[in-house]
């Protein structure tokens, strides 16, 4: 047998296949998904639920509530004890604002529990530059009061604190940016 007679089918040959990156990005070119139908119809990345204020701003909001509700109960608590300045429970009455102060206090602390590293670290930056700030300004205070400024009511201190708070945590976010 000759081999010039013998020959063989052609096998179906394929088109070659073209190898990946053969052309440059174009925006003139559309670009096709070679993936199998199974592969291409997949759904793309999950979408985020859309919250509710309440989820998004859940700790603003008990926090804001507890605080309006301080600030009833101190002009409340004020003004009955100065109706009744000589009842014998006014002293009762006079505390009866730490409560929601308390509660102010305990959403405050679960908040601070439920921020991450850097966010805790600024905060605890910023508390400590209130407290220091605060015993310089009060213990300087104190001398001038000897020196014959008027006295204070300690009521104040506590906003002092805050208020240095909030510029030393301004301070330290705008450091670590």
């Amino acid at each position: 047998m000759d081999m010039s007679d013998a020959h063989p089918e052609p096998e179906q040959t394929q088109s070659p296949v073209e190898p990946l990156y053969t052309h440059p990005a174009s925006t003139f070119m559309r670009t096709e998904s070679n993936l199998p139908p199974q592969v291409s119809d997949m759904p793309g990345p999950p979408r985020l639920p859309v919250q509710s204020t309440w989820i998004t701003y859940r700790a603003q909001i008990e926090i804001g509530l507890a605080l309006l509700a301080y600030m009833m109960f101190v002009v409340g608590s004020v003004t009955i004890l100065r109706a009744n300045p000589d009842a014998p429970w006014r002293y009762v009455v006079a505390v009866v604002p730490v409560a929601p102060a308390a509660l102010v206090l305990f959403f405050f602390a679960r908040r601070l529990a439920r921020l991450d590293e850097l966010q805790r670290r600024i905060q605890i930056e910023a508390f400590g530059f209130s407290l220091a700030a605060t015993a310089l300004i009060t213990f300087a205070y104190g001398f001038l009061e000897g020196a014959g400024l008027p006295h204070l009511n300690w009521t104040y201190i506590l906003p002092l604190m805050a208020a240095l708070w909030a510029i030393g945590a301004a301070i330290f976010t705008f450091r670590y940016r």
